[in-house]
């Protein structure tokens, strides 16, 4: 049992090391510290590499952007962050040196901090609550100061640690290797049951393994955080497709007593309009895919690798600015997005877009396509593009974009890659009896995330329909603490 006054007094905002932290600079010094710049690689190289285009802090920047936070007694931080990382604790660690110590706290409730402080988007979340900016100030670096803590501890090891966890005696299975499922197994691990991990493809990692690229987010990266995962006993199976390799009532036969699903929303989404049968018209699922998991135009690979001079990414998101990266990586002279609201509107996050532009991507935003067409040989050649203008807000508060009548314009294109939003895969859904679904296809769920059968459970894309790594992460904790609380009450 953890003494959890002790541990305030070592650790929390009252400890003494922390008021003697705050006691040494005054905030008017702190706030007046830039924050830090990532070190990133030349745009002109970085585009003929696969290598990761942020370098990441030094110890004396990481230090120094530590030191701007200023400790607030109330974290506002804190309530941004979707697995609610105790941000001050990491980051006052850091100030003072203990790296290790920073890491260590970060690990209570994230089981992905290296990959979280590459990919999530803090500028929306954690940073977004950043007291800095009240003060019309940039906010304190909490993405690049939750790498630095990830990565020199996994660069600089120091003994193994030990995972002396009491087993409860009790199995329980996750469909999918993704950020949901990695999440639920950490924590389900720490809880003391045994974590199984059914992944259909022929590595783990989910969407961190197929869908984000190398230069954002380093196979090395994900694959270490897994391995803290197996030193926690949580158990990997790869190429096993739950609903074909083994039914759920396999499952239940092989003495698992709950269910995690977080299968993700793998089933890609177009648009519906002529032309996209056409050969050099693609998901971003599929382009992806072929490149970042099956090594598509790498030596040694056999998966083909669909190139194009002029390439056209459909979509605005952070997968299309993936997609569109990527092509100027495999040798595209012209790479373009097409988006039909405005730059403002983007769902992707500014780092992306900047990169992007950096790169020498195109953005033709307010266009919308309409049609594609193919060559005599049934290969994409040209699209026709919609111009637009923004309207009155939709739904979700953003301006729905209308077209200008007659304002249609022909581009040449010889591929197109489609980045217009996933869908959840039905297998599951229609494999397991009695499994209520929405009308979207995503699983029905409760406040807890429990679906209409008790002892299964569900989060990530497969609830949400497409989401941000942390989110899915979240859901994974919430989850886990959901499951945990009835099948321990159920022994």
């Amino acid at each position: 049992m953890i003494d959890t006054n002790m541990e305030e007094q070592n650790t929390g905002r009252a400890a003494e090391w922390r008021e003697e932290l705050r006691a040494a600079m005054p905030a008017k010094e702190r706030t007046a510290i830039p924050r830090a710049k990532m070190p990133q690689l030349d745009p002109e190289f970085r585009i003929h590499s696969n290598e990761e285009v942020n370098q990441g802090l030094s110890a004396e920047q990481a230090v120094l952007e530590a030191t701007r936070c200023l400790d607030c007694p109330t974290p506002t931080c804190v309530e941004g962050c979707p697995v609610n990382i105790d941000i001050p604790g990491f980051i006052k660690n850091i100030q003072r040196g203990d790296v290790a110590e920073a890491a260590s706290v970060l690990a209570r409730t994230s089981a992905l901090p290296a990959v979280c402080g590459r990919v999530c988007p803090q500028e929306r979340q954690c940073e977004s609550r950043c007291i800095y900016n009240k003060m019309k100030k940039e906010p304190v670096a909490i993405g690049y100061l939750e790498r630095y803590a990830a990565d020199t501890v996994r660069e600089n090891p120091t003994e193994s640690t030990q995972y002396a966890i009491k087993s409860n005696g009790i199995k329980v299975a996750v469909v999918g290797s993704g950020p949901a499922g990695l999440s639920f197994a950490g924590d389900m691990s720490a809880r003391g049951f045994e974590v199984h991990i059914f992944e259909a493809l022929h590595e783990i990692g989910g969407v961190l393994k197929y869908g984000i690229p190398e230069f954002r987010l380093p196979n090395s990266v994900v694959d270490a955080e897994l391995e803290n995962l197996a030193k926690r006993g949580v158990i990997f199976h790869t190429d096993t497709v739950v609903g074909k390799t083994y039914s759920y009532d396999d499952i239940l036969s092989m003495g698992f007593a709950g269910l995690f699903v977080a299968s993700g929303a793998g089933l890609p989404r177009f648009m519906g309009i002529p032309g996209e049968n056409l050969i050099g018209v693609m998901s971003s699922n599929e382009y992806l895919t072929r490149i970042n998991l099956m090594g598509a135009g790498k030596p040694g690979h056999d998966t083909p690798a669909p190139l194009g001079k002029r390439v056209a990414v459909i979509g605005g998101g952070n997968t299309a600015m993936d997609s569109v990266r990527t092509s100027r990586r495999m040798g595209a002279e012209k790479s373009m997005i097409i988006y039909r609201r405005g730059e403002a509107e983007m769902p992707a996050r500014v780092e992306e877009v900047h990169h992007a532009k950096e790169e020498g991507v195109e953005f033709m935003t307010l266009c919308n396509p309409v049609e594609y067409k193919g060559d005599e040989k049934g290969h994409v050649k040209s699209m026709l593009v919609q111009r637009m203008e923004l309207g009155e807000p939709d739904a979700s508060g953003r301006r729905s974009p209308v077209p200008i009548p007659g304002a249609i314009d022909e581009i040449p294109v010889d591929l197109v890659i489609v980045s217009v939003g996933v869908s959840p895969n039905p297998l599951i859904p229609s494999s397991i009896d009695g499994l209520d679904v929405t009308s979207k296809g995503t699983l029905a769920v409760n406040d807890k995330l429990q679906t209409s059968i008790p002892v299964i459970f569900a989060g990530g894309d497969i609830v949400r329909g497409g989401a941000t790594v942390i989110l899915a992460m979240g859901d994974g904790r919430k989850a886990a603490a959901s499951m945990a609380d009835k099948l321990l009450a159920d022994a």
